[in-house]
């Protein structure tokens, strides 16, 4: 069993269960935990569920360490294996003596025990196991120290990600995403990447007036060749915080990508920024899902209308089918109070969602019209605009600057218009 000790004491995998965000995600490593308790086996299979352990293979059996001595005497032993036990002082040495008899030498092995004794977790650190958590524990106690075991220390800290789709096509989801990663750059002189992933009709480009030969189509057909320095020659610099990565907008080729085909590009980005916004076209397969499902933060644009509701309700019930461990999809209210068109009122519109909307963004096509035909961000256009300032709070929102209380209520004449069960 390799040693991995805590260099700063016995609670050190232990943080509040609001931290979970805050955990690098796992890589590709095989677990296999041996529990005793239902509670204990629980929490494993749920942290084996969430986005940050996608690449991760977790099995999780029932007892203990005496199975787990078992089971490796006649299988190869995963890279982590974690056991819990009831036990105590010398009985604990003495089974995982046992255990360890079985183990290959690579083998690390993280205890969950129910003793807090500080002498016990000195002597299992001394004795080659890398952790040891005092059960009940959370699943932010667990992928931590899972995280502390295989992610390199001098890493740095990942960019968060942020990605931006549309309830229905043409809702403005564009707009919206590309405004508010300008808001984050300029308001928090961040730096920022902002990914057009509407490869043949992207508009990052067109709003923010640039013209870049290269971009996002040259690393998603070369992932052999992908690392920092190609991504940042590929970066259009737009402002001092803000970069894209542009869509080449063409139509000479067909854009058809497997399940992982960003997944590179966005783990290079996070690497050099603090934040990478993601514009994901309307519409829904396989790579598309996997962004959705792996992002820190989606925001759904959706106009007030029953067609946007509709397609709202079902994107939030399957990303929390996707997301268990994150709270709801964000949403944005767009192009409100359009003269003429018969709304869904704010209020109803939110309520069988579960969410209140982040911003309500009026119905203006001289001011979004203006800034779009002169390559303008509407800070750029009109910096007194409301409609700026409510980009300000929403890159203060989503960046976690402020928090937003979220209210559920009931529309059930709309719910039953639209054959939706409340998630």
């Amino acid at each position: 069993m390799a040693q991995n000790a805590h260099a700063d004491g016995f609670s050190a995998a232990t943080v509040e269960p609001g931290e979970i965000n805050e955990i690098r995600p796992i890589p590709r490593v095989t677990i296999q935990a041996f529990c005793e308790s239902e509670a204990v086996a629980q929490t494993l299979e749920a942290c084996a569920r969430d986005r940050r352990m996608s690449r991760a293979h977790v099995k999780v059996h029932m007892g203990g360490i005496p199975a787990a001595v078992e089971f490796y005497g006649s299988a190869p032993t995963p890279n982590l294996i974690v056991v819990e036990s009831k036990l105590a002082g010398h009985q604990i040495i003495a089974a995982l003596t046992r255990l360890a008899e079985v183990c290959d030498s690579e083998t690390k092995v993280v205890v969950i025990g129910h003793s807090n004794d500080i002498s016990l977790y000195r002597e299992l650190i001394g004795s080659g196991v890398s952790d040891y958590l005092v059960g009940p524990i959370s699943m932010a106690d667990f992928m931590t120290a899972v995280s502390e075991i295989f992610v390199n220390p001098e890493a740095g800290p990942l960019g968060k990600v942020i990605a931006f789709i549309g309830a229905k096509g043409g809702c403005g989801s564009s707009t919206m995403c590309h405004n508010v990663a300008w808001s984050i750059s300029s308001r928090y002189r961040n730096d920022v990447v902002l990914a057009d992933l509407d490869l043949p009709f992207g508009t990052a480009n067109i709003n923010l007036d640039q013209d870049p030969p290269q971009g996002i189509a040259e690393a998603v057909f070369s992932p052999e060749r992908l690392d920092d320095i190609m991504l940042d020659r590929l970066l259009a610099k737009c402002a001092e915080h803000l970069s894209l990565l542009a869509a080449p907008s063409t139509l000479d080729r067909t854009y058809d990508f497997d399940k992982n085909a960003f997944t590179a590009i966005l783990e290079v980005a996070q690497r050099g920024a603090p934040c990478v916004v993601v514009d994901i076209p309307h519409a829904w397969n396989a790579w598309k899902r996997q962004i959705l499902a792996s992002a820190d933060e989606v925001v759904i644009t959706a106009c007030p209308e029953l067609a946007n509701l509709r397609n709202a309700k079902n994107l939030i019930d399957a990303l929390v089918d996707l997301r268990p461990n994150d709270h709801k999809p964000r949403l944005i209210m767009n192009q409100v109070g359009m003269p003429k068109r018969p709304e869904i009122s704010v209020s109803d519109f939110a309520s069988p969602l579960g969410v209140e909307p982040l911003a309500v963004i009026p119905f203006d096509p001289a001011l979004f019209g203006t800034a779009a035909n002169n390559g303008q961000m509407i800070s750029e256009a009109d910096p007194k605009s409301p409609v700026s300032s409510s980009f300000d709070t929403l890159a203060q929102i989503i960046t976690g600057r402020a928090m937003v209380r979220q209210e559920k209520k009931s529309t059930l004449g709309l719910l039953s218009r639209l054959g939706l069960k409340r998630g």
